[in-house]
């Protein structure tokens, strides 16, 4: 977590640049994020519906974004 932490110190910087960087940066670090508990998820046996509630997002959107990636469950 200490790359969350470092991350949180730059989004507060005035420089915009650096701002934009770290939300970037950020961006990508919640995408791994959500890729490991959406992989944990499946092989827990949820289904693509429990994921997609759980995460505010229709059941199309989740399993086109990790289904065939990866894994397979």
């Amino acid at each position: 977590m200490e790359e969350a932490s470092e991350l949180a110190v730059q989004i507060a910087s005035e420089d915009p640049g650096q701002g934009l960087r770290a939300v970037a940066a950020l961006r990508g670090l919640l995408e791994r994020v959500e890729r490991i508990h959406v992989e944990k998820a499946r092989r827990d046996g949820r289904s693509w519906q429990e994921i997609a509630d759980e995460l505010g997002v229709s059941k199309q959107a989740v399993h086109k974004k990790y289904a065939g990636k990866g894994r397979r469950w």
